[in-house]
């Protein structure tokens, strides 16, 4: 008995973790609509009173990184070892876990729903304008979410010798009995909300883009269901594998296959415009970047676009950026503060920003060249298939499409097994296996009640339940995150 409490008290937060999901999923499948109408009118409150505060928040982010990439702290090296993987894997498994299937998710509807409703008033064309504000919500922003939690980690991790876990890297949690403990629960659940939304959103267009391909209506649960099935196991045996053998080689065959695809569209276009409009676009964001991030004057876009756009795209990046921060510093050991920066703020938003300037561009030449759009990008789960068809090889483009889709969300899901497997196995860096199994079936079972949410009504969808779900859900880690800030600078200056 002795024994048995022992362990229990060591894997606490395995436990209170697993058993909080495991009510709350029992709660959506048997209470789903009550569900449903709670974090409705919950988004509403938030944004009503926190939406100023996520503005905030990401431009303090990407100022405090690009503080610490141009002072002193940049020099700050992760360990004395060399690097243990060579840059190109690096950049891949941290872009393929950061970003993955939603680039391919929004690459055409989003475009193009800016080059319609365009969100600001400038001189620049609709195209420049739509392009501009994709840039946004997937750039700097986005990535400096990211980048806070990776080198907070990274530090604590290889230069002060503690443990992954987020309450060990902050020395000052410790002072209050519980608070470490909340801490490390509080990232575990914002990290699983975000995945499953991910997840939710992911399967969802395989779903959508199985049905155009075959001709049939979307919007079948049980295909949904079998494909998230078919993801966590699949990452499951990702993660099983490891970091080197699983993460590593399948994150290398997203970024080579998304490259060759990306390449068909761009030598199928105008070169020329798809050019100009990335530079274009690129300029603008990088001058507007300080009003565009607190939408000021003429960049403000309006409270309810901004509630359905960026008050959300904020929340999926910070309920996204606990297993991603640890993900990135967990392979970037051997690197500099500095290399760590710049190679997160910049490399993944400039492959992001081209990506959409080539499906972007492409994306408003067939709506220019239609007699009448009739919203055929209009929908986010089958935007990108219809866009195929308006190009050669349609039929294998799709299948493309599809696998891709299918590998990226094993890499998201894989990295995050792997991290919070870590994260109950008292922080080591090699979690045991039978861990991952657990996180693996935990995963899939709350990310099938997310989709069986997400079909309550018939006028919602999974987009729309779980946009409402992460702007509640990561508005505490968000609060957290501002506070972590100042904690890791004030060690900063400490120890200076």
């Amino acid at each position: 008995m002795k024994n048995f409490r022992n362990k229990v008290k060591q894997n606490t937060l395995f436990y209170l973790s697993a058993g909080v999901l495991l009510i709350f999923s029992l709660f959506i499948f048997l209470f789903t609509e009550f569900f449903y109408e709670i974090i409705e009118s919950g988004s509403i409150w938030v944004r009503e009173i926190f939406g100023g505060f996520y503005l905030w928040l990401g431009l303090i982010c990407v100022a405090f990184l690009l503080f610490i990439a141009f002072s002193k702290f940049g020099n700050i090296r992760l360990g004395k070892s060399p690097p243990e993987f060579d840059k190109l894997s690096w950049i891949a498994m941290l872009y393929s876990a950061g970003m993955g299937a939603g680039i391919l998710l929004r690459a055409v509807q989003e475009p193009v729903y800016m080059y319609l409703n365009p969100p600001i008033s400038t001189s620049g064309s609709n195209e420049v304008i739509a392009l501009e504000y994709t840039f946004y919500q997937w750039g700097f922003t986005a990535w400096a979410f990211y980048g806070v939690f990776a080198i907070v980690i990274g530090y604590s991790i290889f230069v002060e010798k503690a443990d992954v876990r987020l309450s060990s890297g902050l020395s000052n949690a410790r002072k209050l009995p519980f608070l470490p403990l909340l801490i490390d629960l509080l990232t575990v659940l914002t990290t699983v909300f975000g995945l499953v939304a991910a997840v939710a959103l992911g399967t969802t267009q395989i779903e959508g883009g199985l049905s155009h391909l075959l001709q049939k209506p979307a919007g079948d649960l049980a295909p949904v269901l079998g494909i998230v099935f078919l993801v966590c196991l699949l990452a499951f045996f990702s993660a099983w594998a490891g970091v080197e053998n699983g993460i590593r080689r399948i994150s290398n065959l997203n970024i080579y296959t998304t490259v060759i695809l990306m390449l068909f569209v761009l030598f199928s276009g105008d070169l020329l415009a798809i050019f100009s409009n990335f530079f274009q676009s690129l300029y603008h964001y990088v001058v507007d970047f300080i009003p565009l991030s607190l939408a000021l004057g003429d960049y403000n876009p309006g409270k309810q676009f901004l509630t359905d756009w960026t008050y959300y795209y904020w929340a999926f990046w910070l309920a996204w950026a606990p297993f991603t921060g640890i993900f990135i510093a967990r392979i970037s050991k051997g690197r500099s503060l500095r290399e760590m920066i710049i190679a997160i703020l910049l490399v993944p938003s400039l492959g992001s920003f081209f990506w959409f300037s080539v499906f972007g561009t492409s994306a408003f030449n067939f709506v220019e060249a239609m007699d009448s759009y009739n919203g055929e990008f209009s929908n986010v789960f089958t935007s990108m298939f219809v866009f195929f068809e308006n190009l050669p090889f349609s039929g294998i483009s799709s299948v493309v499409v599809i696998l891709l889709l299918i590998s990226f969300l094993v890499t998201s899901v894989d990295s995050a097994i792997f991290v919070l497997s870590m994260f109950s196995d008292k922080g080591k860096e090699e979690p045991k296996k039978k861990l991952r199994l657990v996180w693996a079936i935990l995963i899939l079972v709350f990310s099938e009640a997310i989709i069986l949410l997400g079909n309550i009504k018939p006028e919602s969808d999974v987009l729309t339940a779980m946009q409402k779900f992460l702007i509640i859900s990561s508005l505490p880690f968000a609060i957290f995150t501002a506070g972590m800030l100042l904690l890791f600078l004030k060690k900063l200056l400490q120890k200076a």
